[in-house]
């Protein structure tokens, strides 16, 4: 970790330090795989809950991902200039845009979901298959108690 700013051993021996530095590296090895395809994380995420989810009001994508309505509309607008959605009115309601994933958007979300696998691969290598799974077992404890 030669990046990793200097912290005291016991601040090192921490839980919540460590899940800090893992979740960092693991969110660069991402950002650096998804950047091979030109895609960034917020516009993989919103394209892999248009896939999900779609055809969406452009406002329930938002309200489901946390995101500004601002913000949703200028992703929105790069995924659609990208060819990689769609954006019609909502036949429930006209004063609404639905947003569907497109072939290529398809096409592409494979791609990028096959550079995250290779990036959490990498960022998990050190672990057996078994210390894998038992990983993600505490870590979704830790993150989601109420599950």
């Amino acid at each position: 970790m030669a990046d990793t700013p200097y912290a005291p051993a016991r601040i090192r021996a921490l839980p919540s330090w460590l899940l800090g530095r893992a979740a960092a590296r693991g969110h660069r090895l991402v950002a650096d795989a998804l950047a091979t395809e030109g895609m960034r994380m917020m516009h993989h995420a919103v394209l892999s809950a248009v896939a999900e989810l779609g055809p969406v009001s452009q406002a329930e994508l938002g309200r489901t991902l946390g995101i500004d309505p601002k913000d949703m509309v200028a992703l929105v607008n790069d995924l659609q200039r990208d060819g990689l959605v769609t954006r019609t009115p909502d036949p429930g309601d006209r004063r609404k845009n639905a947003v569907e994933i497109s072939a290529d958007g398809r096409r592409r979300l494979r791609r990028t979901q096959r550079l995250g696998d290779r990036a959490n691969a990498e960022l998990t290598a050190a672990l057996t298959p078994a210390e894998r799974e038992q990983l993600i077992a505490l870590l979704t404890r830790i993150a989601l108690p109420e599950e």
